[in-house]
């Protein structure tokens, strides 16, 4: 196990180093200049060629990836000159309502899902599994950004229930300060992770009631609740956990569309600000940020099968 977490490891450095050069060479392919961007279209070449200078945008591309790489291992993820702040101070500040929104959306999800996915499966090919797979497939396929207007549309315009907009306080005790208008965007999130999660905890359900030590169990006369809760429902979370760990960077990302729609002050509307507007240096930290959680997600789901399934052993 030892062995097996110091490869992973390895791996993880290999693949975040791998991640930098490749983002890092994307941006400086996109068309125009950040000093364009940030003084403007009618800036003279005179004020372009001081700004370079002064940033170090007039060294090589190598050159400038290296003084990159050191300050991100020092802990420096950039400066947005856009918002005259440093991309550290603007992740510490605006994480934690990411961590709010979807945090909350995925403990109710996994709360509803994993329930659901085992009655699915018990209750296989009958009506009840036939109508909630129909429609976590219609959840899965609906874009978030869609769902998200539906319930605008439904709720906050329609039916006047919850307000249409997001808390816009941008701090996490001014967020929980306005539940009702946290509600519409934990929705959203929590109905796509339902559907996600939903899916592969009724397959693996499925396949985990095929078991020998399944039918074992229901032939010594346990009953069908305990069969489930204690054979059926640890072993089928494997996948789940797989997709636990992948979601380590959603508290970064996956919000960033529904962040967009109801303007919730969080890191994902920032990012996405952050493109619109070029600011490449922060578009290039909060990626970093991103691929850092996506490996360290991964990470710990691969250490999780081994607490969850005793028979799996790395060597």
């Amino acid at each position: 196990m030892i062995g097996y977490t110091v490869r992973r490891l390895g791996q993880a450095v290999i693949v975040l180093l791998g991640l930098t050069v490749l983002v890092f060479a994307l941006e400086h392919m996109i068309p125009g200049s950040l000093a364009r961007a940030i003084l403007g279209s009618r800036a003279s070449p005179g004020a372009i060629a001081a700004f370079d200078r002064v940033n170090g945008l007039d060294r090589s591309v190598v050159s400038q990836y290296w003084t990159f790489l050191s300050h991100v291992l020092h802990g420096n993820l950039g400066y947005s000159y856009r918002l005259n702040q440093s991309v550290d101070s603007l992740v510490v500040h605006e994480l934690p309502n990411d961590l709010i929104l979807v945090g909350i959306a995925l403990l109710l999800a996994l709360g509803i899902a994993i329930p659901l996915g085992i009655c699915q499966a018990a209750r296989r090919n009958r009506a009840f599994d036939h109508l909630t797979t129909g429609v976590s497939f219609l959840l899965y396929s609906m874009p978030s950004y869609w769902l998200g207007l539906l319930l605008v549309a439904g709720l906050a315009i329609g039916v006047h229930v919850f307000p249409p907009e997001a808390p816009q306080a941008t701090s996490p005790a001014g967020v929980l300060a306005d539940p009702r208008a946290l509600v519409l965007p934990v929705i959203t999130l929590t109905l796509v992770n339902i559907a996600l999660f939903g899916r592969y905890m009724r397959s693996a359900a499925v396949d985990t009631l095929a078991q020998d030590y399944v039918r074992v169990a229901r032939a010594k006369g346990l009953p069908e609740r305990a069969v489930l809760t204690r054979h059926v429902l640890r072993n089928s979370l494997m996948p789940v956990v797989t997709l636990l760990g992948l979601s380590l960077p959603a508290v970064l990302t996956t919000g960033l569309v529904v962040e967009y729609v109801f303007n919730f002050p969080g890191l994902g509307l920032t990012y996405f600000n952050a493109a619109v507007n070029a600011d490449y240096p922060l578009e290039l930290g909060i990626t970093v940020i991103v691929g850092i959680a996506t490996v360290l997600g991964s990470l710990l789901a691969d250490l999780a099968y081994a607490v969850l399934d005793p028979r799996v052993r790395y060597g």
